[in-house]
């Protein structure tokens, strides 16, 4: 079998309007996205420079380490959005998918910049994923690529949608005991179709933390 890249699934029941009117309130449930699925998502090289893709400066944005080990490489091939807060928020999604991979290589969730890109059902979320991994004995290997990224912004501008499809054709699960890799066939399950809700940081004016997660696997749109 082949772990899923963020072993995800549910399917995107929340339709566009829908994300960003309630992601202010916080009384939404992502329950649905607690559920596991199998494994197998790639990356890509950003268009773009390290800042300006959301490639962490140093591997340290906001003084956060979201390293990863040489052979886990999760790429972001989108463009930079013009607006500022747009711009800020696809950052620091990417920041929350390093955290979750980072927690996955340092086998726990406690991890600081797991915490510091992640608040509420994001959180929740970022837990449930890294501890299947943890269950499994699993860490992950190969390229993860991001692509075809939109934002939208609230209203209100505290909040931002930032929505991608992921591939991971050529990322795989490695057994931390054995160091076996498993890998499958490429197939429809490699793509999945992320909306994530990015919040900022009530004190700050640069740091957005991922405050829900909806995820659509088997997305053919990403193919």
């Amino acid at each position: 079998m082949k772990r899923r890249s963020l072993p995800v699934a549910a399917a995107l029941t929340a339709t566009a309007a829908l994300l960003l009117t309630a992601c202010g309130s916080g009384d939404d449930k992502s329950g649905d996205n607690d559920k596991i699925a199998g494994a197998g998502q790639a990356a890509e090289s950003p268009k773009e420079s390290a800042s300006a893709s959301g490639a962490p400066a140093g591997d340290k944005p906001d003084g956060v380490d979201v390293s990863l080990p040489s052979d886990m490489d999760l790429v972001f091939d989108w463009d930079k959005p013009k607006d500022k807060n747009e711009a800020a928020a696809m950052g620091d999604a990417a920041n929350y998918l390093r955290a979750i991979y980072r927690g996955v290589d340092k086998r726990t969730t406690k991890d600081a910049a797991v915490t510091t890109y992640a608040t509420g059902d994001g959180l929740h979320y970022a837990q449930v994923q890294i501890n299947e991994w943890i269950k499994g004995g699993w860490t992950a290997t190969g390229t993860l690529r991001h692509y075809d990224a939109t934002t939208r912004s609230a209203p209100n501008g505290k909040s931002v949608e930032v929505a991608f499809c992921a591939d991971a054709g050529k990322f795989y699960g490695k057994e931390i005991k054995t160091k076996k890799i498993l890998t499958t066939k490429p197939s429809i399950e490699d793509f999945d179709y992320f909306k994530i809700v990015m919040v900022r940081f009530p004190t700050g004016t640069d740091l957005w933390q991922a405050s829900k997660v909806f995820v659509e696997t088997k997305a053919a749109k990403c193919q």
